[in-house]
């Protein structure tokens, strides 16, 4: 049987981001939150893999108790088993102290059952640094295809799958054994339908919860800010640009148009 992982963040919702001035962290008391749209993504493919293949998906996330709203939702996805990592000393976590915080907690599951296929979104849009799921595969000592689109092919049996990702040159079409961690981009997978037998699941579900202290030991100096070597110096709104001078250049020769530029760029020592 094909078994996948997913991993999912509650992200603020973007519209309403607020800054604390002094921490340089995400005021998130009082903002609505929502699963991050490319989780969603990631949720929404292994949906459909467990249509097709009788998959098992065990989902995990990392935040604030009311993370586990976002689990909830994800059985709606289908979601066999959920997994909260809650604790005040994972708070404040940068990339590299969260991948290590998702990695060790993978690893423990791990124990019970190893995982074919992990699906990341392909970044948070609170931090935007398409770090996490890269940096968890290299811990778990993986291979990783970024920016996948599309799935051509999945063959669990054999244990490969064949993808196209994203590049700034056009598509690479990639074959990789399994295990394998993928990071999903918006087209990769449309939303399900999700039944309704589902929702009433999600409403009963309450996720697993693993903190610092159990069930199994992180190393203490890797945790939140205090294993975040990432630290925000200043948060702060630029000034506005003025508006450059505009010039009424339209029943003007491009002669004349070329010599007004370099008087221009003339009076402003650019030449």
């Amino acid at each position: 049987m094909l078994n996948i992982l997913v991993s999912i963040k509650q992200v603020p919702d973007t519209t309403n981001i607020r800054i604390n001035p002094d921490t340089g962290t995400l005021i998130r008391e009082g903002v609505p939150s929502i699963i991050n749209p490319y989780d969603i993504v990631a949720l929404s493919l292994a949906y459909q893999l467990k249509l097709r293949f009788k998959a098992k998906v065990t989902v995990i996330t990392m935040g604030p108790p009311q993370a586990k709203n976002a689990l909830k939702e994800a059985v709606e996805f289908g979601a066999d088993r959920i997994i909260l990592l809650c604790d005040r000393k994972f708070a404040g976590a940068d990339t590299l102290a969260t991948s290590y915080t998702l990695a060790e907690a993978i690893r423990f599951l791990q124990r019970e059952e190893l995982f074919d296929l992990f699906l990341f979104g392909k970044q948070a849009i609170d931090g935007d640094t398409a770090q996490v799921g890269p940096g968890v595969a290299n811990r778990l000592g993986i291979p990783v295809i970024t920016y996948v689109v599309k799935i051509e092919n999945l063959d669990p049996i054999h244990r490969k799958i064949v993808v196209h990702r994203k590049t700034e040159k056009g598509i690479e079409v990639l074959e990789a054994p399994f295990p394998i961690l993928l990071t999903c981009e918006k087209d990769l997978s449309p939303l399900p339908f999700v039944p309704l037998e589902n929702i009433l699941k999600a409403q009963r579900a309450e996720p697993e919860t693993f903190n610092a202290e159990g069930p199994l030991s992180f190393q203490r100096d890797k945790l939140g800010l205090k294993g975040s070597p990432t630290q925000v110096k200043k948060v702060y709104t630029p000034e506005l640009k003025r508006i450059g001078k505009i010039y009424n250049l339209d029943d003007v020769s491009l002669d004349d148009v070329v010599s007004k530029i370099l008087d221009v760029l003339r009076e402003r020592d650019l030449l």
